[in-house]
């Protein structure tokens, strides 16, 4: 949880130091998202194809929607 201390710092910093912190929030954020995978190793990766239950219920989704639209 962050601090009440540290936002109410961060509110009163310039908006130049405003960036900077954000750059190196999202620099670190970066290195340990390129820390996750690792090389040779494989992962599952979700697909859209053979997925006909989801496929379904977006066509119902549409369909109500365009129902909605034409009443």
């Amino acid at each position: 949880m962050v601090s009440s201390e540290l936002i109410s710092t961060l509110k009163k910093l310039s908006r130049l130091d405003k960036f900077q912190i954000v750059q190196i929030l999202i620099s670190e954020l970066a290195q340990q998202e390129s820390e996750l995978i690792q090389p040779n190793q494989s992962y599952p990766i979700w697909s859209p194809y053979d997925a006909f239950e989801v496929a379904d219920t977006m066509l119902k989704v549409l369909n109500a929607a365009k129902a909605e639209d034409d009443a």
